[in-house]
């Protein structure tokens, strides 16, 4: 992206992007095995989607649960494009990361025996997840990595905004760009050169309208491995969580979440009417699947012409609200709610990005030296839809494998980036293509909405056509203010660069979501309602071309092809 030319720049041996659980522990693994590490975030390290995250962290942890059970039921979630090899190494080494966690300081609900709580979510057919306050899992997990990062000494960079990767001669990674936002020991726009890079940057969920996602999720990771010549994958599966608190037809931003937690202690979905319409749509009822429960309740809607559906928990009573969701209850009542009394009214937003930046199982991607993990990445572990709680878990375990491999290669200091322009800089000219225009900020709600009403939770070509002839419009706008001055350019700042990662994610996202002609998990498709194993049990893999075009391919099966840096690109 344009931007200025670094005025500064640190060394490191490992730079990590971003402070969830997935950054974090990566971060103070890689400073273990005594590595210079450098942790650069966008807002303050306890900001990022971790701390919202309420249900809990899912592992075969409880008496007569296994490894084995918790894989049966991520694969049936998936919907038939999990990468068995990733869901196997993460529900094997799942128990022992949770252990370590707990470890590192974070102190999970445990019964009156001293043993861990456990609860069940949707698509979990045993109490699997645990938690912390209640409803409050994300929040702990982030305070306890926050500090042990603190206490560590980490050399952290905050309210940072990633800009772009920096590569050497030979096409490796060799840094990063980034824009400090305030005071600081470091100011503007500079670099962390390092020979290796850690994108834990979390999800997109700010390219719509509505989303559980905080502010800070405009895709930045996704789109600054696009602009490398990084591969993405599976990016039309975003997820919808099913029950998110209904505010109004016309709310937009950061909605409040109503936790699957709570129906796995036995909450019901309910319509209008106070019917239960769940019973006759799957065998676990309201702890189906995600992607099963949020089209059954749009359904509903559509049937009964109404915006959105209810979730009954009267009869938990006032004390289990006030102990076991304390959080969820207060945010109710804050909205004029109150669950004691009377039933929630919900509808699907916007979650979670079930693909992302394609990764092998040690997190390394297709641009030598760039790793991903956590919701940024796409390790094969969710197919087509993620098993509730699973993404702590994700975060965990393969943060830890990134950073055994990041300690295991031969320390080296980062070689220099390609040459720049002394003026205007774009680390995206080191793969030789041209900088993409930036897109100016009053441009983001106009892509918010665009992507809501075409590429929301349902879809159809006729849908995913006009968002796509949309968003190409937004790009052009901002093309012609770049070179001739017609329109509002976007210059160079936090907002437009926000806003060009969600065009350009948004782009991909619609790209791929037309191109899969059928039904599967979190990708529903209107004109095409069934599932199609034998022309779609297959992978949609997305590159940014140099001219800036966007290339897809469909993998030949529903295995991942080798994160292979010099294989031939066959779209």
């Amino acid at each position: 992206m344009r931007a200025p030319a670094p005025g500064w720049s640190v060394e490191a041996d490992v730079v990590v992007i971003g402070s969830g659980v997935a950054g974090l522990t990566a971060a103070l693994r890689c400073t273990a095995a005594g590595l210079r590490t450098v942790v650069v975030t966008k807002a303050r390290l306890d900001d990022g989607s971790t701390r919202w995250a309420q249900g809990g962290i899912a592992a075969a942890l409880g008496e007569g649960d296994t490894p084995e059970q918790h894989l049966d039921d991520t694969l049936v979630a998936g919907a038939g494009l999990c990468d068995g090899e990733a869901v196997r190494t993460l529900v094997t080494e799942g128990p022992a990361a949770v252990r370590r966690l707990i470890a590192t300081g974070a102190h999970f609900d445990t019964t009156p025996a001293g043993d861990l709580q456990l609860t069940r979510e949707g698509g979990h057919h045993r109490r699997r997840i645990a938690h912390a306050g209640g409803d409050a899992t994300g929040a702990e997990v982030s305070r306890a990595l926050v500090t042990a990062v603190r206490a560590a000494a980490l050399d952290t960079v905050e309210n940072a905004l990633a800009l772009d990767l920096l590569l050497d001669e030979h096409g490796r990674t060799s840094g990063v760009t980034l824009h400090v936002m305030g005071e600081g020991q470091h100011d503007g726009v500079g670099a962390v050169l390092a020979p290796a890079v850690i994108l834990a940057t979390g999800g997109m969920g700010q390219v719509f309208s509505a989303t559980t996602n905080p502010a800070v999720s405009t895709g930045d990771g996704v789109a600054l491995a696009l602009r490398a010549g990084a591969e993405v994958s599976d990016l039309e599966f975003v997820q919808f969580h099913p029950t998110v608190l209904f505010l109004g037809a016309g709310s937009e931003g950061q909605q409040p979440l109503v936790s699957e937690a709570v129906r796995g202690e036995g909450a019901h979905l309910v319509d209008a009417d106070g019917v239960r319409f769940m019973l006759d749509q799957h065998e676990l009822a309201e702890l189906a699947p995600r992607d099963i429960v949020a089209k059954a309740i749009m359904r509903r809607m559509r049937e009964q012409g109404a915006e959105n559906m209810f979730l009954d928990a009267r009869h938990f009573g006032a004390r289990m609200w006030e102990t076991r969701f304390p959080t969820i209850l207060a945010a109710c009542r804050a909205h004029g709610i109150d669950p004691v009394t009377e039933p929630i009214p919900v509808a699907p937003a916007a979650h979670y990005a079930s693909g992302g930046v394609r990764t092998d199982l040690r997190g390394r991607t297709t641009v030598p030296g760039l790793y991903a993990c956590g919701e940024v990445a796409c390790t094969g572990v969710h197919g087509a839809n993620r098993l509730a709680s699973n993404s702590l878990l994700e975060g965990l375990v393969f943060a830890e494998r990134i950073a055994e491999d990041v300690a295991a290669r031969p320390r080296t200091a980062p070689e220099a980036p390609r040459h720049h322009d002394a003026g205007e800089h774009a680390a995206a000219t080191a793969t030789d293509a041209a900088p993409l225009p930036l897109t100016a900020h009053d441009a983001r709600v106009r892509i918010q909405r665009i992507m809501s009403e075409g590429a929301g939770v349902l879809r159809s070509a006729r849908s995913l056509h006009t968002a796509a002839e949309a968003l190409e419009a937004v790009h052009l706008d901002a093309v012609r203010a770049e070179s001739d001055g017609h329109g509002k350019a976007g210059a160079p700042g936090v907002d437009a660069w926000e806003t060009s990662n969600l065009l350009c994610v948004a782009r991909v996202l619609v790209a791929a979501a037309l191109e899969r002609e059928e039904t599967r998990g979190s990708h529903w498709r209107e004109d095409h309602p069934d599932r199609d194993d034998t022309d779609w049990r297959r992978h949609l893999v997305v590159r940014l071309l140099p001219d800036r075009s966007l290339a897809l391919r469909r993998t030949g099966t529903a295995a991942f092809p080798p994160v292979d840096p010099d294989a031939p690109w066959e779209p």
